[in-house]
């Protein structure tokens, strides 16, 4: 898949997802713009790592969890770029904690960095590319938590649910300008946001019990995002993708389940 010619936006490109994505997407020949916060020194590393694979790569630091940022972003981009072909869509923000000890405040921040934010870079995105015609690629990155009621997370689960919801709706009203919108939705990834909570004995567990034997990678995800931004994804458009290595379905195999013979005894 041939992403030559085309210039590509990845917000939350410092670490994890966004900078799986970025390197991706960036081997399949895109131009990149990588976005973060001003303050993540991370960025500076993934703009080496794009350049050693000899792409092409700018840097703006902003923060897109406010409509201010966002739109500082989009202009930027697009005053250094000329156009913007390709969005994928990253900002998001997470704290786990249990439901009745929920601050209001931290689920307002959760539900804004994750899908206010999304609406606020993909609609200033969208209006570039109605505007200057041709179409264009919107890629979400939601959660298999939008489906899951996983415990502790409830902020995240309701926003990542509202994102793929955002993402089919923008996807029917956007068809006609030949924009695609997709989602892709991650199941347990190895990430730097993930070794925070998880120790390294229980992530080689957890991956252990998927189907696939292993935690997914950043790279796993920015595989999809390309396929996605990709000419042969044209006739896609309003789908979550899942790209899990089996979590939906880890619990569904005979190995997992108590036989019967245990359940009649």
């Amino acid at each position: 898949m041939n992403l030559g010619g085309k210039t590509a936006l990845v917000t939350g490109a410092g670490q994890g997802i966004g900078k799986g994505c970025a390197l991706e997407l960036a081997r399949a020949g895109a131009a990149l713009i990588i976005n973060d916060r001003p303050d993540n020194p991370a960025l500076q590393r993934t703009t080496e790592e794009i350049l050693a694979l000899g792409g092409s790569c700018r840097v703006l630091a902003s923060d897109v969890f406010s409509r201010a940022g966002a739109e500082q972003l989009i202009t930027d981009a697009i005053s250094q770029a000329g156009r913007l072909d390709i969005l994928v869509s990253n900002p998001a923000y997470s704290r786990r904690s249990d439901f009745l000890d929920t601050a209001p405040e931290e689920f307002e921040k959760v539900v804004n960095g994750t899908l206010i934010s999304g609406f606020h870079i993909s609609q200033l995105a969208a209006r570039h590319m109605v505007e200057r015609g041709g179409g264009g690629k919107i890629v979400f990155i939601s959660s298999v938590l939008a489906e899951f009621p996983s415990a502790r997370s409830s902020a995240y689960n309701a926003a990542k649910a509202g994102l793929n919801q955002l993402m089919r709706t923008m996807a029917v009203e956007l068809s006609s300008h030949r924009i695609n919108v997709n989602a892709i939705e991650p199941g347990w990834i190895d990430t730097p946001g993930e070794r925070k909570f998880f120790s390294e004995e229980c992530i080689q567990e957890e991956g252990r019990r998927l189907p696939w034997g292993r935690l997914g990678t950043p790279a796993d995800i920015g595989a999809a995002a390309v396929f996605l931004s990709s000419d042969e994804a044209d006739y896609i458009t309003g789908v979550v993708l899942p790209v899990d290595g089996g979590y939906r379905s880890k619990d569904c195999r005979s190995e997992t389940q108590i036989s019967d013979s245990r359940q009649s005894g």
